[in-house]
Formats: structure tokens, sequence, C-alpha cells
């Protein structure tokens, strides 16, 4: 046994420092992001309950998987908890799109900055199949960001799309906000 004391004392002393890395890199993250403006308000009623109106379709379970800047997938924003990867319920409702997520502040998007939605192969630490995230365009505050999310069941990513795409008018669901300013 005395044999691995040193093996073992040294891996826990490299997984110690990492973590602290880890740890201090997240930290600068958030210092660095503090400009970042807080997400939109979800609408309340008198009694405290989301003041939506009815979804249009079925919510769909699935995974939040963050929120970077447009211009840049693997730019993860830290602020206001938006780089969290949480399980999330999405509901779209004609005021905008809700991200009810698990252990992490609910996501407004209001339909008032949603630009437009499209599909993607990942983001940010999350890779899947082609086409198998849902990515959501819109502004925070004057800052165009991107927001992924994986439905549990593949077969719902086009309903899902189509019913965003219906909410803001005017975009295309092959165009982030990055690419139509490449474009112009």
């Amino acid at each position: 046994m005395g044999e691995y004391t040193g093996a073992v004392l040294i891996t826990l002393a490299v997984i110690v420092v990492l973590i602290v890395l880890i740890a201090v890199g997240w930290r600068n993250r958030l210092r660095r992001q503090s400009d970042v403006s807080a997400p939109p308000e979800i609408p309340l009623d008198a009694h405290g309950e989301p003041a939506l109106g009815a979804t249009i379709g079925e919510p769909s379970e699935g995974l939040y998987v963050c929120t970077t800047t447009a211009e840049d997938w693997l730019d993860r924003i830290a602020a206001h908890a938006l780089g969290i990867r949480t399980n999330a319920q999405l509901s779209i409702h004609e005021e905008g799109v809700l991200l009810l997520r698990r252990g992490a502040p609910d996501l407004f998007i209001p339909r008032s900055v949603l630009s437009g939605a499209s599909r993607s192969a990942g983001m940010a630490g999350k890779f899947v199949e082609k086409d198998g995230l849902l990515i959501l365009h819109w502004m925070l505050g004057s800052q165009a960001v991107d927001t992924g999310f994986r439905p549990r069941y593949h077969q719902e990513l086009p309903d899902l799309l189509t019913r965003i795409l219906a909410l803001s008018t005017g975009h295309n669901e092959t165009s982030s906000p990055a690419e139509k300013k490449e474009n112009q």
C-alpha cells in the first residue's frame, strides 16, 4: 500500500489544482462579463405566476445548453447564470419563449428581442448529431446572443423551429445575427 501513496498524493494534488484553476477561470469570466445586461424578467400576474398567454403547441422537455455571444459560439456567457447547463422545459407563447430551468433561474426571451432560430450540431461544450440543437437568436440588451436547447426527443426539433420562427417574422432559419452581419 505504501508504494502507491506518492502516486495517490500527486494525483490528488493535480485534481485540486485543476479544480482551483477552473474556479478562478469562471470567476474571471464573471468579472469580464459584469457589464452584460440581465435577461428580461418573466411577466408575472398578481399571484406571482407567469402572466403569459396559452402555449403555442406543446412544451418540450430537454436540455438548456447555454447562452453564448452570437459572434462566437464558444464564448459562453457566465453572467446571470446563463452559462449553466440544466434540464429545462421550453414553451412558446405569443409573448415569447420561456425556458423553465431546473437549478438555475428561468429564462424568458420576449418576442420583441427574438431575431430568429436555427439548428446546429453544437455550441460551448455540447456537440451532438447534425442539426441536433435548437439555437435561439436574440438580443440581450445591446448584445446579440444565441441560446441552445436540445429537446429530449429529436423529432420535436422541426416543429419547435417552425413555431419559434413564426414569432420572429422576417427571419430565416439558417441565419444567425452574426451570419447576417457577414452577409451585409
